[in-house]
């Protein structure tokens, strides 16, 4: 007997819906199912609590782009004529 998680459409990607008991119960399924049809909604108590998505698609949304220097140089408020001023107070004395 097969059961089916309820499938939502977001951005072309099928989201699939898990209880905490079944993802745990079909845990290799629940890792399949991100594989091949995206990320999977694991609800405890009728609320989201956790999203699997596969390592591939963790790796492109977490991939660093750039520098700070770069973000800074290509920040829409660069010529806003917002001001930052350094402050000059010395550093504070730790004891390690």
């Amino acid at each position: 007997m097969t059961i089916e998680t309820p499938q939502i459409e977001v951005d072309g990607m099928s989201i699939g819906n898990w209880t905490v008991a079944d993802a745990k119960a079909r845990f290799s399924e629940l890792i399949e199912q991100a594989q091949s049809k995206g990320p999977q909604t694991i609800t405890k108590h009728g609320r989201t609590a956790a999203v699997v998505v596969s390592a591939e698609e963790w790796e492109r949304k977490t991939k660093r782009t750039g520098n700070l220097a770069e973000f800074f140089a290509t920040s829409p408020l660069r010529d806003s004529g917002v001001e930052i001023k350094r402050r000059k107070d010395r550093p504070r004395k730790v004891d390690l």
